[in-house]
């Protein structure tokens, strides 16, 4: 890991995916007639509403960036909506492909969602799923699809570095965890645990269902325990309600942070918990403040565009993830002019080879398991410019899925689960 933030070049020696779009190529003679159907589909119901949103924003963004043309085709973006529940999210996928005659699926967004569809890929046949903004670990790593495919990284990449920062440079020796009950906060506290165990840490687990509204038995535990930090996995509606109620009740432990509570859905609303999320530290693929000159253009891009029609002030993790996947479908339908025949063989194989820079200017490729490998960084939020932002202060280069270990021993540690969470004492 460095503690430098420099910009990186593009891995294809060009200005980046944008660049290459706004010229596109040629499409094939057979597909000039007829658009490319581009399903979207977020959670624009239930506890991630608000990520949702966001998330079709940088959709509508790109497309609108490009003229909804790619390859010499133009595209049609068919929006559908899910709530965060698996079998919800796999109904409207099912309408996308079976009713609305979708080539492509850009999404999910919530962990279980995307293990659905990951499952529902497989019985597809000329049809290709790319994630959204999903993070669970095991949608690509055990049992992965050939027909889906995740540019963006997962809940477990994104910890990496944080369970080390808080042993080693915090001095904290043991934390209480608490967490969302489903996969995406497994796949989040397997990934912290896994570093911060292994040199030692010891680990209080509390457990919360998506769609908890009081955490206050919870809060008082953790208050009167030993732990020197609390690390903290919850997101949208849950996440507010759980740093609401801590700061209300006098929390004063240093707050350790997964992903999505770094994030302007969070900071962006009104609160109490504001106060006490200053000086919170977080790891993930995105912050408010990074050092590189194309995430700089693109927040100013996404402001210019959203910031008066109920925009945040910089993107979403969310808004980020939808982006960076879009870019991968755009550069592989670029790469063969908008063909998608032969049941979309040369597109996917198009997809498996793409490399370019997400908007945070992190290189992005693929691995064995159609698998992003990219950056994760160490942010802090801060107050700058009379707000607070979340401000990366580090980063670690080329994350894979397996955190550096090799895939065998990795998945020999088991999948994350309430039961797995990753806290492996050193032997």
């Amino acid at each position: 890991m460095t503690t430098t933030l420099t910009r990186r070049r593009a891995l294809l020696g060009t200005a980046g995916i944008a660049a290459g779009l706004a010229t596109p190529l040629a499409a094939p003679a057979i597909a000039q007639g007829a658009p490319i159907r581009l399903g979207g589909l977020t959670t624009l119901e239930g506890p991630f509403a608000t990520g949702g949103q966001d998330a079709f924003r940088t959709v509508q963004m790109e497309l609108e960036r490009i003229n909804y043309t790619v390859g010499g085709r133009r595209i049609e973006f068919i929006r559908e909506s899910s709530n965060a529940q698996a079998d919800v999210a796999l109904a409207r996928a099912r309408k996308l492909i079976e009713q609305d005659n979708a080539d492509i699926i850009l999404g999910p967004l919530s962990g279980a969602e995307g293990i659905a569809l990951r499952d529902y890929s497989r019985t597809l046949t000329g049809r290709t799923i790319v994630n959204g903004s999903s993070g669970a670990s095991d949608t690509t790593l055990r049992n992965p699809s050939p027909n889906f495919f995740r540019f963006s990284t997962d809940g477990t990449q994104w910890m990496a570095g944080l369970g080390r920062y808080v042993y080693e440079t915090l001095g904290v020796r043991e934390v209480a965890v608490t967490a969302g009950d489903y996969a995406f906060p497994y796949a989040q506290v397997f990934g912290f645990n896994i570093e911060f165990c292994r040199l030692g840490g010891r680990v209080t687990q509390y457990w919360a269902p998506l769609g908890t509204t009081d955490f206050g038995a919870q809060i008082a535990q953790i208050n009167r325990s030993s732990a020197g930090a609390l690390v903290i996995v919850h997101g949208g509606t849950d996440g507010l309600a759980f740093m609401t109620q801590y700061a209300q009740a006098g929390g004063q432990k240093p707050l350790i942070a997964g992903s999505i509570m770094a994030d302007q859905t969070m900071l962006a609303a009104r609160g109490p918990h504001r106060r006490v999320m200053v000086g919170m530290v977080s790891g993930g693929p995105i912050a408010d403040v990074i050092d590189d000159p194309d995430w700089r253009e693109f927040v100013e891009r996404y402001r210019r565009r959203w910031l008066n029609e109920g925009g945040f002030p910089s993107p979403s993790i969310h808004a980020v993830n939808y982006a960076t996947n879009l870019w991968g479908i755009l550069k592989a339908l670029e790469a063969v002019r908008g063909d998608l025949s032969n049941n979309q063989q040369a597109f996917q194989r198009a997809l498996a080879a793409a490399e370019f820079k997400a908007p945070t200017g992190a290189n992005v490729k693929l691995d064995h398991n159609r698998q992003a490998i990219s950056d994760i960084f160490l942010n802090r939020v801060e107050e700058r410019d009379g707000r607070a932002q979340v401000v990366a202060f580090a980063r670690a280069n080329a994350v894979n899925q397996t955190l550096g270990l090799p895939e065998a021993q990795f998945l020999a540690l088991g999948a994350p689960s309430r039961d797995n969470a990753g806290c492996v004492r050193p032997s």
